[in-house]
């Protein structure tokens, strides 16, 4: 992922000539068992690459209700942009997903997150961001949810709609810490950054073309729940 103050060193590189392919979609089944929660909300946490996009494919999701990029699978001590970049503290880029389990369930978070918020089939690697830290994984909070996403992956394998396995990683929660200020909101705040453009606004168009029943027009943000 490229942060914000290398943006200008960048902005004349022609990311259609580098080699990555433009951001794809796939029509998936739902999952065939899902997790039928009766909380007022739930939370879930995904990774998929560059937290910007992920994030905001979910802040575009109806039932959502915040969507806060941040780090899982490591230490608090080390869960900083800078210290998570040397992809050896055991982070990976997540997001945790806030929503209304009577709008959208955890099975459809997961559709979402296998057919637009990512390829889960690359390992440790998502467009041009290489390393551990991009790693695809679903960080489960409870016994449901590791249930559903590891039946949905067999499901989704054994339906072969991946050219290649599914390389998703399903792993215990141990904490969530959310990232720095200037990474939140970050695909709605620099829509024109070369990145944005051409990794993660596409994920969103994909959103509304793929599924357009779990799709909101107007993104819920951080910044809106922090006024709040």
């Amino acid at each position: 992922m490229l942060i914000a103050a290398a943006a200008l060193a960048i902005a004349s590189w022609s990311f259609l000539g580098s080699g990555f392919a433009d951001e794809k979609a796939v029509k998936l089944p739902p999952p065939a068992q899902d997790v039928h929660a009766t909380a007022a909300t739930e939370t879930a946490v995904f990774a998929g690459g560059c937290f910007w996009g992920v994030q905001a494919v979910f802040q575009h999701t109806k039932g959502v209700l915040n969507a806060v990029s941040g780090y899982a699978g490591g230490e608090q001590n080390t869960a900083h942009y800078e210290m998570v970049g040397s992809g050896r503290t055991g982070h990976a880029e997540s997001v945790q997903v806030t929503y209304d389990p009577k709008q959208v369930s955890f099975g459809k978070l997961l559709q979402v997150y296998f057919s637009v918020a990512h390829d889960p089939t690359t390992l440790n690697r998502q467009g041009p961001d290489a390393g551990p830290q991009y790693r695809s994984a679903v960080f489960y909070r409870n016994a449901d949810q590791k249930r559903v996403a590891e039946s949905y992956i067999a499901q989704l394998d054994a339906a072969k709609v991946f050219p290649a396995r599914i390389v998703t990683e399903v792993s215990p929660l141990k904490g969530f810490y959310p990232a720095e200020a200037y990474h939140q909101d970050y695909a709605t705040r620099h829509p024109d950054s070369p990145y944005i453009a051409t990794f993660d606004l596409p994920k969103i168009a994909n959103l509304k073309a793929t599924l357009p029943q779990l799709y909101r027009e107007q993104p819920v943000l951080v910044s809106a729940q922090s006024k709040g």
